[in-house]
């Protein structure tokens, strides 16, 4: 089966993200240009732009469209922001949000995804994003603080280094759940010194593996 790509993406973003209540209009044009079928295999590149996460390789997956897009909305990133992320999986999310203008530093424990996003980021030319590869639980203390923070994995709580990395004012958010696979989606607000959070409802992510995850 082969994709027309531009058709299909615009098809994603009308119906499962303008569709579902998603308004940013630097989300919906990001997501609408980057081309999310080379960041899976090429025998799912037909099934890349359906509503459901994807497997890439080592247990991981690449979430679905409209996560990614809820996701990134709830940051309210805006161009020149630093941007951590924890899991570079295939390297979409960073795309999207170095598409929207920010400087990305993502971080990637698996070495074999960390290879192939990073060639992805090259072949892209995307120079605003720079790879890491280490326990993103522990953040990326050399490059705090961070203006906004997205962690695409589900942990036991919300990494205290993170916080800590976290700038002020900074917004975070974090799949977060007692058991594996089941968590609800934290927004963390930090401002003049205080924490504010904000349950987004229930979400499914990978497991958030390092010293402060499982």
């Amino acid at each position: 089966m082969r994709v027309d790509p531009k058709r299909t993406r615009e098809r994603m973003v009308r119906e499962q993200l303008e569709g579902r209540g998603v308004s940013d209009p630097a989300v919906l044009s990001a997501m609408r240009e980057i081309p999310r079928h080379i960041f899976v295999e090429e025998a799912l590149a037909a099934k890349a732009y359906l509503d459901c996460p994807l497997p890439i390789g080592e247990g991981q997956t690449i979430s679905q469209p409209y996560v990614v897009a809820l996701m990134t909305e709830v940051l309210q990133v805006r161009p020149g922001m630093r941007v951590l992320e924890i899991g570079t999986g295939s390297g979409y999310q960073a795309t999207v949000l170095a598409r929207m203008g920010a400087d990305v530093y993502t971080v990637e424990r698996i070495k074999s995804l960390f290879f192939a996003a990073r060639q992805r980021f090259l072949d892209m030319r995307l120079f605003s994003v720079r790879c890491k590869l280490d326990d993103g639980t522990l953040g990326w203390p050399d490059e705090a603080p961070f203006d906004r923070i997205m962690v695409t994995a589900g942990g036991p709580n919300l990494p205290e280094p993170l916080l800590e990395q976290l700038g002020d004012p900074g917004r975070l958010v974090i799949p977060v759940g007692v058991s594996r696979g089941n968590q609800n989606l934290l927004l963390v607000e930090k401002q003049d010194g205080e924490v504010r959070k904000t349950d987004l409802g229930g979400v499914s992510f990978v497991d958030l593996v390092g010293a402060h995850g499982w």
